[in-house]
């Protein structure tokens, strides 16, 4: 799967979750927050496509919704088994 078409699938699942979503400029990485009673998921801008979708993945698997589309927990795994999770996990 393209890496566009994965980035598409992990923000609609985030928007399904509930999340609003932002790109914004900054120095940091991202990930979820809470603005008063919005629940955010903020994603550096300026990271490249591989970044974003790390990103976005990391914030799904620790929320760890039921239901989640077969291709978006494809995503997730693909990414996890790669290690990129161990890092971040610590």
């Amino acid at each position: 799967m393209k890496k566009q078409k994965q980035l598409d699938l992990l923000e609609e699942a985030i928007a399904g979750m509930g999340f609003r979503l932002r790109y914004e400029k900054g120095s940091f990485v991202g990930g979820d927050c809470r603005v008063r009673e919005n629940q955010v998921v903020v994603v550096n801008r300026f990271l490249p496509i591989e970044g974003k979708i790390a990103t976005l993945a990391s914030v799904i698997r620790k929320i760890n919704p039921a239901g989640l589309s077969p291709d978006v927990a494809n995503i997730i795994d693909d990414l996890a088994s790669s290690g990129l999770f161990s890092s971040i996990d610590r």
